[in-house]
């Protein structure tokens, strides 16, 4: 089995078809998702996943009819349904197929994708800078992890995959670095840890909570601030953190290699490290 899904109240194995051209996320894009990660026999912050996934829902003017602890319970259920310790990626769902201009918040359905996907390797990845920038949040519903905004980021990934590179930087509305396309952003310069500044224009991914409360309290100095294209070009090291992979870094910026460091390494270790210590 590589994926389960749950809908209605029934598990499956098929992919249900659940939408049709009349359907309002179909056409009006009233969805949202969240990501979380199960690996060897751990689910971290599970239960911040599925919080974020009612609340992202609510802004969507969705009203979820499942609370967060029922989505966690099928999540677990999900992931006991596959071999011990196997790496998958969970993806709780909401979105409502009534309603015309608006969404008929009272008919909001559920449904929840679990699959195999691995995890990635210590390779890390290149990444160089797109033409392609991030909303403020009075231009898009950039506070939810809503589906609608995830094609931009494409756009953004396919420019970069046509250049030679895996990833890309996208930068906010002021010329500022946002994130990368599928994660948040770090950098490493002289032994202090910077990421940008939550400023509304991308999401503050529970992982990059994570990893920043782990971080200071190892000691390390970490900052939250603006942060130009020349900042990571002159850093010593950058990487991402996210739900895909955790902590990955970037082999390569542009035309520039970059190891991986010291405190990319720590990240990672720390994060791990918590993960495990609440199994």
């Amino acid at each position: 089995m590589d994926a389960i899904y749950w809908h209605d109240g029934q598990w499956t194995t098929d992919n249900p078809k659940l939408l049709g051209p009349a359907d309002h996320a179909f056409w009006m894009a009233s969805m949202v998702f969240d990501g979380a990660r199960a690996f060897d026999g751990l689910t971290p912050d599970l239960d911040l996943h599925c919080q974020r996934v009612v609340r992202s829902a609510e802004k969507m003017l969705m009203k979820p009819r499942l609370g967060w602890q029922q989505i966690r319970d099928l999540c677990l259920q999900a992931v006991a349904r596959f071999p011990a310790g196997e790496a998958l990626y969970i993806k709780p769902m909401f979105f409502c197929a009534a309603g015309f201009l608006l969404p008929e918040a009272e008919q909001t359905q559920f449904v929840l994708h679990v699959f195999k996907v691995p995890m990635p390797g210590d390779q890390g990845f290149s990444a160089c800078f797109s033409s392609f920038a991030r909303a403020w949040s009075n231009m898009a519903p950039t506070d939810a992890k809503a589906s609608c905004l995830y094609p931009n980021g494409q756009r953004a990934i396919r420019e970069a995959m046509d250049k030679g590179f895996d990833n890309a930087i996208m930068l906010d509305g002021d010329g500022h670095v946002a994130e990368f396309a599928t994660a948040n952003l770090w950098i490493a310069k002289d032994g202090v840890v910077s990421t940008p500044a939550d400023n509304g224009t991308f999401l503050n991914g529970i992982t990059r909570q994570r990893v920043l409360a782990l971080l200071r309290a190892d000691g390390v100095d970490v900052q939250e601030r603006a942060l130009t294209r020349a900042d990571v070009e002159q850093a010593d090291e950058v990487f991402s953190t996210g739900n895909y992979g955790k902590v990955v870094h970037v082999n390569r910026v542009e035309d520039r290699s970059l190891p991986y460091g010291p405190m990319a390494r720590r990240a990672h270790g720390l994060y791990m490290e918590y993960a495990r210590g609440g199994r």
